[in-house]
């Protein structure tokens, strides 16, 4: 008798302990690409200082979504072929799939791909947003969050990051002593160009570093089938293709899929790194001859290489628990003087009635325009954890410096930064590049924030990386 009481006293007792451990999570995934081609051409497209109709697509647009859901929290990262989405465009979306799935808007980052042939929903330059076309991304996105939330099953999640560079080059040039190098402001104080002539004798060396590394998220069933591979990689696109177009992060998704052998439910997404100062082109050496789209591809394939190896040696682990932060801090615009406004009226006088040509006369435009922003604009940073690995999103173009300091001071390795997410405030020099000129530091509707703004932006991600600890 006195035996039985005791394994039942001991049975008890494991029932109450067990009661008493917290639940370890379990982690439940969904993804879908949802296509965001527009059903009516022709369209405005974004990524050149004129603007540009797109008549056809040469290969479709999507919203990729991904939904993770540990048992506590649900997140849901989502990658849009797009240049750059405005913070309203995305909010609204966001309040929308809120509604749909339950899933707090502050915990849903969405981000642009940064295409430059893909319809205009910013204004920057000479493309304006394209009314339908925004609102029509809008429901698309939220109905993309939808679906992929309702595709969720028990999954596993493994992270790693590999190694790719090969295609990364920094586009910012500086100059030998003594080169004309004005800018659209009547000054000539610049020391670096952006997208010199190749093999120039007039270059003395890049102005900053490229980011080789690509991190990736991969999810697969209980079953182990692949489900969703989520990568990030700081190159800013590779314009091979006509507008409408994917660009690489389009090829990415296919090629991934076809490497895995997956099934098409799968979904390959890529987010775009810290890339503001990063291109595909090695000033270097002579233009190689390609056919359109080869480049793109090509990169696709080495990238998707590069993310598959890296997760060769990766444990896939269902206990995955999720947490997110973030914060809106308030940040300077460099707004123009009165004389600067008054110069760039007159230069828009003599070109009244034409379209506008050259960089001093777009700029003029955007001078004009930045006169009337505001003093200070609220920006949005967030930090994401899933599991040991860190995403954090910046609205911006960011310079791959910015990049590597966040990872570098981050308590997760590994950690991404996500450019272009939740919103869009132009690029993201550091001080030091604002120092030496060039034309991501031209003040416009694509360059506005103040001098010190990426160290602010910085020491904020830090706390949120803190928060998600």
């Amino acid at each position: 008798m006195s035996r039985l009481l005791l394994t039942l006293s001991a049975l008890a007792l494991g029932s109450a302990l067990a009661l008493a451990q917290p639940a370890r999570p379990a982690l439940r995934a969904g993804a879908f690409a949802q296509d965001v081609t527009p059903e009516k051409f022709p369209v405005s497209v974004n990524g050149g200082f004129s603007d540009r109709k797109a008549t056809a697509a040469r290969d479709p647009l999507h919203a990729r979504c991904l939904v993770l859901d540990d048992g506590k929290t649900k997140l849901a990262l989502v990658v849009v072929d797009s240049c750059m989405v405005p913070r309203e465009l995305l909010d609204a979306a966001k309040a929308l799939a809120e509604k749909k799935t339950g899933i707090p808007a502050a915990n849903v980052m969405i981000s642009a791909t940064h295409t430059h042939t893909a319809p205009s929903v910013a204004g920057v330059f000479q493309s304006d947003p394209d009314a339908a076309y925004a609102a029509f991304l809008t429901e698309k996105i939220a109905a993309g969050i939808e679906k992929a939330h309702a595709n969720l099953v028990p999954a596993k999640a493994a992270w790693a990051v590999g190694h790719e560079p090969n295609h990364v080059f920094n586009r910012r040039w500086k100059l030998k002593d003594g080169v004309p190098n004005p800018d659209p402001f009547g000054g000539t104080s610049d020391r670096v160009r952006m997208n010199p002539p190749r093999q120039s004798p007039d270059l003395v060396e890049p102005a900053g570093p490229t980011d080789p590394g690509v991190t990736v998220l991969a999810l697969r069933t209980a079953d182990d089938k692949p489900l969703a591979l989520f990568a990030n990689y700081s190159l800013h696109y590779v314009g091979d293709v006509p507008p409408l177009s994917a660009d690489y992060f389009g090829a990415f998704a296919e090629v991934v899929a076809q490497k895995l052998k997956a099934g098409g439910d799968f979904v390959g997404i890529l987010s775009n790194g810290t890339s503001g100062d990063v291109n595909n082109i090695n000033f270097k050496e002579a233009a190689p001859k390609l056919q359109p789209g080869e480049r793109s591809r090509l990169v696709a394939e080495a990238v998707a290489d590069a993310a598959l190896k890296a997760l060769e040696k990766a444990e896939y682990r269902a206990d995955v628990s999720l947490r997110t932060a973030g914060t809106v801090i308030e940040l300077p615009v460099r707004k123009p003087t009165a004389d600067e406004v008054k110069r760039a009226e007159g230069i828009l006088d003599r070109a009244k009635g034409r379209e506008l040509k050259g960089a001093e006369e777009v700029y003029a435009r955007e001078t004009v325009k930045m006169a009337t922003y505001p003093d200070t604009v609220s920006v949005p940073l967030h930090a994401y954890r899933i599991g040991d690995l860190a995403v954090a999103a910046i609205p911006c173009e960011v310079f791959t410096e910015i990049g590597l300091a966040v990872k570098k001071n981050s308590p997760f390795k590994p950690t991404c930064v996500v450019s272009l997410a939740n919103g869009y405030f132009g690029y993201l020099p550091t001080p030091a590049h604002h120092a030496i000129g060039g034309y991501e530091t031209w003040r416009a509707r694509s360059s506005f924030l103040g001098v010190k703004s990426s160290d602010e932006i910085e020491a904020a991600l830090a706390a949120l990386l803190k928060q998600v600890k």
